[in-house]
């Protein structure tokens, strides 16, 4: 009976006749699955969705195929998810820079992060680690404060380029700590890092997956991570927020849809979700990538989405980047 009714919806939907929703959820799902990336592949991102798409897989026993679709900060994929068919067989693993800072960055968006995807959940959290050379004094946040306002904002604070999310973080850092210091942008990450380690500049935060080795062989000293609270992930470390109130900067991944995909399939989709965060072998891989499981619920991944938003028009503006 299984195959017959699978074989008939899939006959149906081949031949452009409409599926009612009840019917596309009753077995979903029944044929292979894409996910969209919008980042290009090897990046930190896309190896959260891979480990996301293989637990997703065994979940859902159907397929997950990533999509890598990188280019332009993220827009080309988010597009590319946006106008895909809303049967639930596309769906999108976003996160912050399409999502977030693409709003403010472009003056013309081809979707709306708000209103053209139906939101599910959010399935992970990566820390950034405020990192700085081990030969400095400095082993807090609020040492870290007190030595760039005693250079009068000429302590170096590295960055992987204009726009990066190390960029970002730390102006927002310094905004609310109302401490200063001179961005040096580097060609990405590892020599933004690199060069902290070399003592060319002073400081960073980045992914925390980037700078774990770098921490334990004594090359880097971390100061703090920048989620809201103290995390088992990072042992003792504390968070930023203990000493700047209001401070976080995660990295974060959530999972989404095309708007009009049915309700009846959204919720199906989510209760796979759920059981993949469960996996256990999901939850020993993400740890491994000093990233946190998180869940939450679409309303509340919806207003961190709009939320995020609102908070880092400032810090954009701040950064100096212009709509483009």
């Amino acid at each position: 009976m299984r195959f017959t009714r699978n074989f008939t919806i899939l006959l149906a939907a081949s031949l452009g006749f409409a599926v009612a929703p009840s019917a596309l959820a009753a077995d979903y799902p029944i044929r292979p699955i894409r996910l969209i990336v919008p980042n290009a592949a090897g990046s930190s991102v896309d190896t959260l969705g891979r480990i996301f798409a293989n637990a997703f897989t065994a979940a859902a026993k159907q397929q997950v195929v990533v999509d890598n679709r990188a280019g332009a900060g993220g827009l080309i994929g988010m597009e590319i998810g946006k106008d895909a068919q809303p049967d639930g067989y596309t769906l999108l693993s976003a996160s912050t820079a399409a999502m977030v800072i693409g709003p403010h960055i472009f003056k013309k968006l081809p979707f709306d992060p708000l209103k053209d995807y139906a939101f599910i959940s959010l399935f992970g959290n990566t820390p950034n680690i405020m990192v700085v050379n081990p030969s400095l004094p400095i082993k807090t946040v609020n040492e870290l404060i007190e030595y760039n306002n005693s250079r009068g904002g000429k302590a170096n604070m590295a960055s992987a380029g204009v726009g990066s999310q190390s960029h970002l973080a730390g102006v927002l850092f310094m905004q609310i700590a109302k401490s200063e210091a001179l961005h040096v942008p580097y060609k990405g990450g590892g020599p933004s890092v690199a060069a902290v380690v070399a003592g060319e500049s002073q400081w960073t935060i980045t992914p925390a997956p980037a700078v774990a080795g770098l921490v334990k062989g004594g090359k880097l000293r971390a100061v703090a991570h920048t989620l809201p609270a103290r995390t088992a992930l990072l042992g003792d470390l504390p968070a930023v927020a203990e000493t700047v109130p209001g401070y976080q900067y995660g990295g974060w991944n959530g999972l989404l849809a095309p708007v009009k995909t049915p309700r009846a399939v959204l919720a199906k989709v989510r209760e796979l979700l759920i059981e993949t965060t469960k996996n256990p072998d999901f939850r020993r891989l993400f740890e491994q990538q000093m990233t946190e499981v998180v869940t939450n619920t679409p309303e509340e991944f919806r207003r961190f989405v709009e939320s995020e938003i609102k908070t880092m028009g400032p810090v954009v503006q701040a950064a100096g980047l212009t709509a483009r």
